[in-house]
């Protein structure tokens, strides 16, 4: 079984679309999918999206927080400690059989996802899993993505590339520039750029154009 976690340099940056882009692309090859999204907090609904935008069925949303805040802090507001690293990584290992198990996190990298204060790192850690690095397209996501791939690089942990999420149709000097430094910063390669409005797509228009997005060689085996 291959484990790939996904994170972002934020929330809101498009990792949700970017995972199902991935499933959509691992099925269309005939492997075996498993995705796993670690917590959900608020009323976004990201396995239903990665769900039905990849064909994959074999999605698992491992807790559901109402608040629409970071992990820890929204399972403390619901009462409960939160799932941890430890409960991820033993959740993911029990997907044995799978071909490709995509790890989603909530937020960030170093985001805390319980109170025992463990990150998605710890996750990533855990498992010997290689880490993918969804980065915004405008302003900040230089520093964000050098600071993000800093951590797993300190952490010793193996990141192959980065992936523009929502990319516009029009992007502005911002963005175009971004697109060349993004390497530079990250010290890792640019591996592609998800549209914008993509989550919107038809589920057979989504899985024919996925593979165009990102370069999946090596990433998902």
């Amino acid at each position: 079984m291959s484990t790939l976690v996904v994170t972002g340099t934020g929330t809101g940056v498009g990792k949700t679309v970017v995972t199902a882009a991935l499933a959509a692309v691992a099925r269309e090859r005939g492997q075996a999918v498993a995705v796993v999204k670690v917590a959900q907090t608020g009323d976004d609904a990201d396995v239903e999206t990665v769900r039905a935008l990849s064909g994959v069925d074999d999605v698992h949303e491992l807790a559901r927080y109402p608040a629409p805040l970071a992990p820890a802090t929204a399972a403390a507001r619901a009462g409960t400690p939160g799932v941890g690293a430890t409960e991820v990584a033993a959740a993911v290992r029990g997907l044995a059989g799978r071909d490709l198990v995509l790890v989603e996190g909530a937020g960030g990298l170093l985001v805390r996802l319980a109170a025992d204060g463990s990150t998605l790192a710890d996750v990533a850690r855990s498992l010997g899993a290689p880490v993918l690095v969804v980065a915004r397209a405008g302003l900040g996501s230089l520093n964000d993505t050098a600071l993000t791939c800093e951590a797993l690089a300190a952490r010793g942990l193996a990141c192959p590339g980065v992936v523009v999420g929502a990319w516009p149709a029009e992007p502005g000097l911002a963005e175009r520039a971004n697109l060349e430094d993004l390497p530079r910063y990250a010290g890792r390669p640019l591996l592609g750029r998800v549209p914008d409005g993509a989550g919107r797509l038809d589920p057979a228009t989504f899985a024919r154009r996925a593979p165009t997005w990102i370069v999946t060689e090596g990433l998902l085996t």
